[in-house]
């Protein structure tokens, strides 16, 4: 059973976009997310991966 052309199962002036594609905010946003989540796991563990650098001063590990 084919649906005739001329329906259409959604509002005509919606943007045909797969969810996964991702703007560069967007992809910039979850790669700060992930490193925030990996830098506490490792904290849980006993590593420290903290910043290099902080306030414009370099930090040694």
């Amino acid at each position: 059973m084919h649906r005739p052309v001329d329906v259409w199962p959604f509002e005509r002036d919606t943007h045909l976009v797969r969810p996964y594609l991702l703007t560069a905010e967007e992809r910039r946003a979850r790669r700060s997310q992930r490193q925030r989540r990996r830098a506490l796991w490792l904290a849980v563990h006993g590593i420290d991966v903290g910043p290099r650098r902080i306030h414009g001063v370099e930090v040694s590990a």
